[in-house]
């Protein structure tokens, strides 16, 4: 693997306004060429991702799932940039898919950053609790607790979920590639997860 410079790093991340990591690894994964680069990333919808993080999201679809017999359902609100995006077959079925995804996967929260402190507290203490039961010393209980929250983000944050219909991808990708695809940022601002005889997740 070819080694890759800070600076070269750098360069790319300048260009296309995209991660650390992710430049990184588009740099190691076409051996330093830098257009080759930049190509990998927009592929994967991590440049066009970045660069349109403050863009404003004013149109977009709410979109609908029922399953189970109509004991499960779900809404969520997919934002874009223009009208004509949110008309596309493409954008509504992303929709279609996301409202799938909280049906069955039941998030509490769209990101890591939307979760309480006071929650987090709590689920690092019972993690710290449980290592320290397990005859673990304090300092790798520590670090055995912010191992299981990364676990707890991804059970609890939609954007940090497994897709359903992927494994390899999670919530997040699809987001972003849907940005690289349509030229527009896309984003998730809310959601509603309804089960019968249930008050509803809301968020």
């Amino acid at each position: 693997m070819a080694v890759i410079s800070s600076e070269l790093v750098k360069q790319l991340r300048d260009k296309t306004g995209a991660g650390m990591m992710d430049c990184k690894r588009a740099l190691e994964e076409t051996k330093g060429d830098m257009e080759a680069a930049i190509d990998y990333l927009r592929k994967k919808g991590a440049a066009t991702a970045a660069k349109r993080a403050d863009r404003e999201t004013n149109q977009g679809v709410v979109e609908a799932y029922i399953h189970a017999g109509g004991r499960i359902g779900s809404m969520v609100e997919l934002n874009c940039e223009t009208d004509f995006v949110a008309k596309t077959p493409e954008f509504k079925a992303l929709a279609h898919d996301i409202a799938m995804q909280i049906a069955a996967m039941t998030p509490l929260y769209i990101r890591k950053e939307d979760v309480p402190q006071d929650v987090l507290a709590k689920e690092i203490d019972i993690y710290k609790q449980h290592a320290v039961n397990e005859g673990k010393p304090a300092h790798i209980a520590e670090k055995i607790a912010q191992g299981r929250l990364e676990k707890y983000y991804q059970e609890v944050c939609l954007m940090e979920q497994s897709f359903i219909k992927d494994s390899g991808k999670t919530i997040q990708d699809l987001i972003d590639e849907a940005t690289g695809k349509v030229g527009e940022k896309v984003g998730i601002r809310r959601f509603h997860r309804y089960h019968l005889g249930e008050y509803p997740n809301n968020f």
